[in-house]
């Protein structure tokens, strides 16, 4: 048996495109290569060679009862695939490479003179048909000498001519012969990966990469010893095969070209590493180019008038109807978009952190808007989720948001194309909250997020455009019916009953519990038909479970009992916010956005609040500890009560309690709105400083 290469030996072997002797072999490679423009189509040729060679063959070595009805059934499956009309034309070199390989690899030949013999053959081709048009020539040979070593038991022509070469029984020597094919089938591997690399550098589309694109150019320059060796691991692949000749009946050994084959699979995986990698980069660069192309067309589609929605609908959401790509998520049927033609359609865009409280408010109204005549819209569930980190837990985070709704979604997150997401990014501006983009029946857009609009006003805002947003607004005066609208029917009950009603919100026990009580005993003094509503206090899901719950058991005042009528009425605070930036208001000149923003700067304080009210118009506001001293002082302006009214009383003593130094905390969320550059302090009118607060654990 040969000794194992030398250390040194095995080193200088796996040195990639970096020693002296590839820089010179280069050179020789090169000289070689004069392609004449010819093209050949060589996946026919692999499909054929790939079912030779790995399929059939090596599954056989492993099998010996397996015969040749596996490799008829797979030949015939690879003729399918094959242009026999341009093989016929390639017949010739094959067979011409085969007898190089036959007849060259016969004693222990020269590898590298004959792999140059095989690449001046080949001289007029392009790389990649070298690597191919050369394995097919090893596959005729290895396939021959399979067919003849595994029929011989079984056909006399078979017998005959393994007798002749005198070939061993691969099935009574399987044992033995196990380490050299096991090396060969590991070389032949990597050779094929390596050749089918080279096919894939050459398949990829010019028009969206060139030559000297630096993946592309780097790739370029390596692929020609890349190719010379994958020629060369054939040719040692068949020295080995041809070395079983005249074996019949000898003892069969390890030989010193098992660890030459090994040695040379460890450089051909190496080399296959490198240019895998490359591939990768002119991959991502293509899909860049195709992505921003993409992106344009849709910018594009939007500016163009349509007859109906389709073609928007099918850039966003997916091209084809086969599979159908929406679910409709009440029946679990799959839908074709065109369930959504010349229909106003509502995009909702979020992550998989949509909340419980926003499908319960959304489905309510597209039920309500289901069963009116004027105000048909359909809604489309577009999630945006991360493809590099998706996996089973997000879609089943998926799968079960789904189940939770009653309109369409799409079958599958995977199908929105790049292109689309960053569109929605960059255009319609989502970040990581929900929004509601609303498209027209021709599929032009009729407002980038109508989201603000349907928490504010719900169906009555349909269809949702600018236009009728600004003439709601109009409609619209600052009042408890505004704040609570759509929220709690009991609320606009003591409103038309003429009732004192009492809105506070905070989560400091100790302060709720001597704020309700000096309420009360207000109420009672003064003799006033009064209701109070506690409605917590924003972003604090778990928190005002706990809160509800404790409300329960301390009966302090009226509450919402559930977490989605609290979520619901600070959204909708915040969307009045954002609904009146985006039209351009301010404080200054708008009284509804100036007590929105006090009422948030309220919320954003660690204390509570109380709103009172009576009818439409009358209102008095105060923080916590200024709206508990105005209460303990009752006596004090009890007298003017009389005089001027209860609320008008409580608000010129309020305005006495006032102080000059005093801060407002207002903490806005990150929404598609936008931040206002300049935002005033709601109590004394002073511009606030701007500070960037970014919020995790907000429970």
């Amino acid at each position: 048996m040969a000794s194992k290469p030398r250390p040194q030996s095995q080193k200088r072997e796996r040195r990639l495109f970096s020693t002296s002797d590839d820089t010179a072999m280069m050179k020789q490679i090169q000289v070689t290569h004069a392609p004449d423009g010819r093209e050949v189509d060589v996946r026919p040729i692999i499909h054929i060679v790939e079912e030779i060679l790995i399929h059939s063959i090596a599954s056989s070595i492993e099998d010996g009862d397996l015969r040749g009805k596996r490799l008829e059934a797979d030949m015939e499956k690879a003729a399918a695939f094959a242009e026999f009309d341009m093989l016929d034309s390639l017949a010739f070199v094959v067979h011409k490479i085969s007898c190089e390989l036959t007849c060259k690899c016969s004693g222990g030949g020269d590898a590298h003179a004959t792999t140059m013999v095989i690449l001046n053959i080949l001289s007029s081709y392009p790389w990649h048909a070298k690597v191919v048009l050369t394995l097919a020539a090893f596959a005729v040979n290895f396939g021959e000498f399979w067919l003849v070593s595994q029929q011989s038991a079984a056909n006399t022509l078979a017998k005959s001519v393994a007798l002749l070469k005198q070939l061993p029984d691969l099935a009574e020597n399987s044992t033995s012969l196990r380490p050299q094919f096991d090396a060969v089938n590991k070389l032949l591997k990597a050779t094929l990966d390596v050749t089918r690399c080279i096919i894939e550098f050459k398949e990829l589309p010019s028009e969206y990469i060139s030559e000297d694109t630096p993946p592309m150019s780097v790739a370029s320059a390596h692929i020609p010893v890349a190719t010379y060796w994958t020629i060369r691991s054939i040719v040692a692949c068949s020295t080995q095969i041809t070395s079983f000749i005249g074996l019949r009946n000898e003892y069969i050994s390890q030989t010193t070209e098992s660890w030459e084959l090994s040695s040379l699979a460890y450089k051909v995986s190496s080399i296959y590493e490198h240019l895998r990698n490359q591939l990768e980069l002119c991959q991502q660069y293509i899909d860049d180019k195709r992505h921003i192309e993409a992106f344009h067309t849709l910018v594009g589609l939007f500016k163009t008038t349509h007859l109906d929605n389709m073609k928007i609908l099918r850039a966003l959401i997916y091209a084809k109807d086969d599979p159908p790509p929406l679910i409709d998520c009440s029946s679990k049927t799959r839908v074709s978009l065109e369930a959504l033609r010349r229909k106003h359609v509502l995009l909702l865009i979020s992550d998989l952190d949509l909340s419980l409280e926003e499908i319960i408010i959304l489905d309510n109204l597209y039920k309500d808007a289901r069963s009116r005549g004027d105000t048909h819209y359909e809604m489309v569930w577009i999630p945006v989720v991360n493809r590099a980190t998706w996996n089973d837990l997000n879609k089943k985070k998926f799968e079960n948001l789904q189940s939770s709704m009653t309109w369409y979604s799409v079958r599958d997150p995977m199908i929105i194309e790049p292109a689309v997401i960053k569109y929605i990014k960059e255009v319609w501006n989502f970040t990581k909250k929900a929004i509601v983009v609303a498209l027209d029946p021709q599929g032009r857009l009729s407002s980038p997020n109508a989201l603000h609009m349907i928490w504010i006003w719900g169906n009555l805002a349909f269809p949702f455009t600018h236009e009728k947003e600004e003439s709601l607004w109009k409609s619209e005066i600052w009042s408890l019916e505004l704040l609570v609208d759509g929220i709690d029917p009991a609320v606009l009950e003591w409103m038309a009953e003429g009732k004192f009603i009492c809105l506070y919100g905070g989560e400091d026990l100790e302060w709720i519990q001597t704020f309700t009580t000096a309420v009360l005993t207000v109420a009672k003094a003064a003799n006033l038909p009064l209701e109070m509503v506690y409605v917590g206090k924003s972003n604090a899901k778990e928190r005002m479970q706990k809160m509800i719950t404790t409300f329960s058991t301390r009966k302090f005042s009226y509450f919402w009992p559930n977490v989605t009528s609290i979520w619901f009425f600070w959204a909708r605070l915040e969307s009045m916010l954002y609904s009146k930036l985006q039209h351009g208001k301010s404080v200054e000149d708008d009284q509804i956005l100036n007590e929105v923003m006090t009422v948030l700067s309220f919320d954003g304080s660690d204390k509570g609040w109380a709103i009172f009210c009576k009818g439409t118009a009358e209102m008095a506001r105060a923080k916590g500890d200024t709206a508990l001293t105005c209460l303990r002082d009752f006596e004090i302006w009890r007298e003017s009560v009389g005089r001027v009214g209860f609320l008008q009383a409580l608000k010129d003593y309020l305005e006495q309690l006032h102080t000059p130094h005093h801060c407002n905390r207002l903490i806005l969320p990150g929404t598609a709105g936008g931040i206002p550059e300049r935002v005033v302090c709601a109590e004394c009118g002073r511009q606030m400083e701007k500070y960037f607060m970014y919020r995790c654990c907000v429970e």
